[in-house]
């Protein structure tokens, strides 16, 4: 299975967007999916302030495991994230993604009417997985 459709599988499974994309990457770095689920789990909804997207946290946490002995790689590849995401998905901040704030209950009340968790949201996984597997492979 490839780690998108995995990743797309396990936030489709009840897992946050932040731990979908970010479990999907850890054990190639050695960190187990446990673990790696448990790091994410105050990441998603927008850090549960619809801020920035979980999906691209888990990925920043992703490459942070790759680059992260190396501020400036760090920096280079985060920027390169949210260049990409910001490029295909029109944004990364997770409100303006979905069109509602999340962090208010009427927020999450028009996304579950929207239909957005199920239909929108896995997209944006998927996409998070994507760019940073390109970013890793080059």
């Amino acid at each position: 299975m490839s780690r998108i459709d995995e990743a797309v599988q396990l936030f489709e499974g009840n897992y946050l967007c932040s731990q979908a994309v970010f479990t999907v990457f850890s054990e190639e770095f050695g960190l187990s999916k446990e673990d790696a689920f448990k790091i994410g789990a105050c990441f998603g909804s927008g850090m549960r302030q619809a801020e920035v997207c979980g999906a691209c946290t888990g990925a920043l946490m992703a490459l942070g495991l790759k680059y992260g002995d190396n501020k400036e790689k760090c920096n280079e590849v985060s920027d390169r994230f949210f260049e990409e995401f910001k490029k295909e998905n029109a944004s990364f901040i997770c409100r303006d993604l979905l069109g509602c704030d999340i962090s208010t209950p009427e927020g999450v009340k028009s996304a579950l009417e929207k239909n957005l968790f199920k239909e929108f949201c896995p997209k944006m996984v998927a996409s998070a997985v994507e760019i940073t597997e390109k970013i890793m492979d080059e």
